[in-house]
């Protein structure tokens, strides 16, 4: 049965002290541990978006950004593979129904790259109609601990060149053993994402595998395919960069009580400029925070009148922009205020440091997002495919 939002961040709400004390072992293992990335699948938290005829739980996308919002304070590695796993499962929606019931059993872990890397080419083989696949897919976050990985391609004819009709395939459903998957995640943030590489060579796949676009007919109506997809590939980020953050505030008010700076006879919280600090990055958490969700809600609750306009697009992507711009901004701050307390192992304040400055490098929340808005602020572009 499709799992309820309070079922969902309850469960989300359950894991943190796990989250938190496993940090260490996450970060060096450079993926999830195993177990850990089937109780998050067990809890729904990869299928949480995905409406039930994929066998998903049908939450909004606000959902799962409170979701991995809740999660990232604890641990930031885990909140990135649950986005990635849950936007990931929304190729299901595409594919056959004997490959969707398959990506939705009990404890399966979903992974994908949404990038077309790679390109598929008709054939049939002993009568069963299928296509040879090759490519490169980077930033493969959760694919070390999913049992199906999806990549986006392009169909290509036997001279390789592009198939454009209507029905040419757009991505593919890998099982790991399908692909190569090289170890090169070593990175300084967000280590346990296991976000290296994968590949295919000549890999012949069934017919099944494949979808075109993002959703069949029986999905076109559901408003997590109606919702801007880049919305859905995006908002998480700036989520988790706001979780990452509320955390490191509240790690600050917590430390400042009780250490004393050398030198000094007062705690670090009797010093005015800690008050100032504390409070101003405080309210511009909440101000980013409210932002992205007012615009999430804004979009969600219009899609029910009509299709999404360019305007809804900017509204959520920049508000996006400015979550992940903020988070950076409050998480430096609090880990420049206390010192060296903040560099130690057990610290969240240099997990959360590290972590945000990798986030912020992933392509959805780049500068070129706040160009292409200035562009159809400025009149210059009325499509903006981009956004």
């Amino acid at each position: 049965m499709p799992k309820t939002q309070s079922e969902l961040l309850a469960a989300a709400e359950s894991l943190l002290p796990e989250l938190k004390q496993r940090s260490q072992e996450i970060d060096d293992l450079r993926q999830l541990p195993d177990d850990l990335a089937r109780r998050l699948s067990e809890f729904g938290f990869y299928h949480i978006i995905g409406p039930p005829q994929t066998g998903g739980h049908g939450q909004p996308t606000r959902v799962l950004c409170e979701l991995v919002e809740r999660l990232a304070t604890a641990n930031g590695s885990t909140a990135w593979c649950v986005f990635i796993g849950a936007t990931s499962q929304l190729n299901a929606g595409s594919v056959a129904p004997s490959q969707r019931a398959a990506m939705s059993a009990p404890g399966t872990v979903i992974s994908g790259v949404f990038a077309p890397s790679g390109t598929a080419r008709f054939e049939s083989r002993d009568g069963a109609a299928g296509y040879v696949v090759n490519g490169h897919w980077k930033w493969g976050s959760s694919s070390r601990n999913a049992d199906w990985i999806c990549g986006a391609l392009r169909e290509v004819d036997a001279a390789g060149d592009a198939v454009t009709t209507a029905d040419a395939v757009t991505r593919v459903i890998f099982r790991p053993d399908d692909l190569e998957m090289p170890d090169n995640w070593h990175t300084s943030g967000l280590r346990g994402t296991g976000s290296g590489d994968y590949l295919a060579h000549d890999r012949w796949l069934p017919a099944e595998r494949f979808g075109t676009g993002t959703r069949a007919g029986d999905l076109v109506d559901e408003p997590i395919y109606r919702f801007p997809l880049y919305a859905t590939l995006s908002t998480p980020c700036g989520a988790i960069a706001l979780g990452m953050a509320r955390a490191c505030v509240d790690e600050v008010i917590a430390l400042a009580k009780e250490k004393t700076p050398q030198g000094s006879r007062r705690t670090l919280a009797q010093r005015p400029i800690l008050h100032h600090d504390v409070a101003s990055m405080d309210t511009k958490l909440r101000a980013a925070r409210a932002l992205l969700y007012e615009s999430i809600d804004a979009v969600w609750h219009a899609i029910e009148r009509r299709e999404p306009t360019v305007e809804d697009r900017l509204s959520i992507r920049t508000a996006n922009v400015h979550a992940m711009r903020t988070g950076v901004e409050v998480i430096d701050r609090m880990y420049s205020i206390v010192g060296g307390s903040s560099i130690w192992a057990d610290s969240c304040l240099q997990r959360h440091f590290r972590d945000v400055h990798t986030a912020s490098q992933h392509m959805m929340v780049a500068d070129s997002v706040m160009e292409l808005a200035g562009r159809v602020l400025l009149g210059l572009d009325d499509a903006a495919p981009g956004l």
